[in-house]
């Protein structure tokens, strides 16, 4: 029997290490990034044709290669950095010439042109699947031009598997900001098909955030500095109220490499305990410096995940870290040791306390808008006349407003319609219409109330419209048909690059829904209409929040294009609890969400109403 076993050929085992390396586009603007700043380069340019699929060109000021150096940094295994095994845990540097270059030549025609300063002509190489088609000298200037082009044009089948323009420019910007943030003093520019995206000059970290995400993120930045033994952090938070709904904004580096380590981003998280929503994140650019040898960075091939030795210090240090920057700027909540607490909040007498107006919100609670803080007692009543006074100033307000009033800072009070209170001759008689019968009324402007057959029915007026909005957005995506309302002032709405991306990418499906929307200059949309079914919202803030909503399923869930953005589109125009609503807004609710394919649950699984039986109710005064 022959033997089985045989070495590969060169170019089909780097072929297979590009399947590890090379993944899309964007795997191979990371490495030529990577080497760029590797070489010493101040300056560094980047041109996209196709998305990355046409062309990828990086293009840096940095050292530049020999010409010996310039052949062996396609070769496997070649490497500049390493000498022996010791020096694996030692990295800290980013990529090196030949680590990926390999593995980009052999599923792409590539280009290298570098020239040394001592070097009087520079290099020309041209590699075309693992095969070098020339090498030549050339006259440049100092540095190194890398031109990737036809990535996958001798792999078919991963070629088809790439995805869109607008998602594979996506994730182009994803790697570009994240180089682009761990070395803010490097000047950097980056072009697509001849427009360019960003222009970003040499400065402070700073003025690089505010570069690349926009100039009203000058305003929440706030400065993280803390240094121990064991390691050194250092970036920037932003403020609680600037939270967002969607991840994506969290960047984490250790030894000026971008990582994914979701136990620190819980660490930074908790720290921003009680500030912010559960279901919000807050945006933050943190530097991790820790010697080497304390990390393994050669956990995935894309050096994306790393491990640390002790990673429960790191985690502690980078909590306090937080926290201390949001107690130093005033952002969370601190304690006045100066302040004698025996003596603070007490009344100057021994007679109950008086409730105001201001202690309570149109929900009946407690306002949470009072500026300074309330002891909390049990009011103790003289006699039963000063327990009746008390109780009755509750109330106070609510006699003489009438039932589905407009809203009000104060509560609201109802008339339940009776056959005491009717009147005599109104409407001829016992003759009735549907309406009339049908007796709704909302709890707090939030539940809807109404009669059923078999006792009380509570309807929870935001997830029961989501439902509602669900189940008619995804008919209008399937159908193409949605109505647009024009707008009598368009508003214009600038984007990050990014999400402009992922705009471009859904434009379809969006202007199916009924916006009306149109390119207005660098990164930005000029907004001319929104679906007609939408009332009383501003045309800038649906969009936006129609994008951050899309962005956050598509982190958290598995959906295709229509189903989130029907959800997305759902949650950002369905009626919020607090908001009033007129009686024949409530019917027309109901009528709608029973007519719903599922009524009983909102699209993210909420349960929209809940029924009172006659027997559960009379439980409750017999015992």
């Amino acid at each position: 029997m022959s033997d089985i076993i045989r070495l590969l050929p060169d170019a089909l085992a780097n072929q297979i290490a590009a399947g590890e390396v090379v993944q899309r586009p964007s795997s191979v603007l990371k490495e030529l990034l990577e080497n760029a700043i590797d070489a010493k380069s101040t300056q560094i340019q980047v041109i996209i044709k196709d998305a990355g699929k046409s062309l990828i060109q990086v293009t840096d000021n940095g050292i530049g290669m020999s010409e010996t150096d310039a052949r062996l940094s396609f070769e496997r295994h070649a490497t500049s950095k390493i000498r022996e095994t010791e020096d694996l845990f030692r990295i800290r540097t980013m990529g090196f010439r030949g680590e990926a270059l390999a593995s980009i030549a052999a599923v792409a025609q590539v280009e290298m042109k570098s020239r040394r300063s001592e070097d009087e002509l520079g290099t020309c190489i041209a590699v075309e699947g693992s095969e070098v088609k020339k090498q030549e000298p050339v006259q440049l200037t100092q540095g190194t031009t890398i031109s990737v082009k036809n990535l996958f044009f001798n792999v078919p089948a991963r070629r088809n598997f790439l995805k869109s323009n607008p998602v594979e420019m996506r994730h182009l910007n994803d790697e570009f900001q994240r180089v682009a943030l761990a070395n803010p003093e490097v000047s950097l520019s980056i072009y697509h098909n001849d427009l360019e995206i960003y222009n970003l000059p040499g400065g402070k970290l700073s003025q690089r955030i505010v570069g690349l995400f926009g100039k009203n993120y000058r305003e929440q930045l706030v400065a993280v500095t803390e240094d121990t033994t064991h390691l050194n952090v250092h970036g920037y938070i932003g403020k609680p109220e600037f939270s967002k709904k969607t991840r994506g904004e969290q960047f984490f580096f250790v030894n000026n490499r971008y990582i994914k380590n979701n136990y620190l981003n819980h660490a930074v998280v908790n720290a921003f305990e009680g500030l912010m929503r559960d279901d919000h994140y807050p945006f933050y650019v943190l530097y991790i410096e820790i010697d080497p040898t304390h990390i393994d960075i050669n956990v995935h091939p894309t050096k994306t995940e790393i491990k640390f030795d002790d990673e429960r210090t790191v985690y502690g240090v980078i909590r306090a870290a937080v926290k201390q920057a949001l107690g130093t700027h005033n952002i969370a909540p601190s304690l006045d040791f100066d302040q004698d607490v025996n003596f603070s909040a007490i009344g100057s007498g021994p007679s109950a306390p008086s409730f105001s107006d201001k202690d309570f919100d149109s929900r009946g609670g407690e306002s949470p808008f009072r500026s300074a803080p309330r002891e909390v007692s049990m009011p103790r009543f003289p006699d039963k006349r000063g327990f009746d006074r008390e109780w009755q100033k509750l109330y106070e307000g609510l006699e003489d407003e009438p039932a589905q009033s407009a809203p009000r800072t104060e509560g609201m009070s109802l008339t339940l319609e009776s056959a005491a209170n009717r009147m005599e001759g109104a409407g001829g008689g016992s003759e009735k219409t549907h309406a009339d019968a049908q007796v709704v009324f909302q709890i707090h402007r939030r539940y809807i109330c109404t009669q059923v057959k078999s006792g009380i029915m509570l309807i929870d007026q935001q997830p029961a419209h989501e439902r509602i909005m669900f189940e008619k957005y995804l008919e209008t995506l399937s159908s193409q048909s949605g109505a647009s309302q024009q707008s009598l002032f368009p508003q214009t709405v600038t984007l990050n690059p990014s999400d402009f991306s992922l705009v471009m990418e859904l434009s379809d499906e969006i202007h199916a829904l009924g916006f009306s929307f149109e390119p207005f200059g660098h990164n930005a949309l000029i907004i001319n209409g929104v679906p007609a079914d939408v009332q009383g919202q501003n045309e800038k803030e649906l969009f936006e929040g129609l994008i951050d909503q899309y962005k956050d399923f598509r982190s958290q869930l598995s959906l295709d294009k229509y189903e989130n953005l029907a959800r997305s589109m759902a949650k950002r125009a369905a009626v919020k609890p607090g908001q009033t609503l007129q009686p024949e807004e409530m019917r027309a609710l109901i009528d709608q969400l029973f007519a719903c394919s599922n009524p009983n649950y909102s699209p993210d699984g909420g349960q929209t109403f809940a029924l009172l039986s006659m027997d559960k109710i009379g439980s409750f005064f017999n015992a």
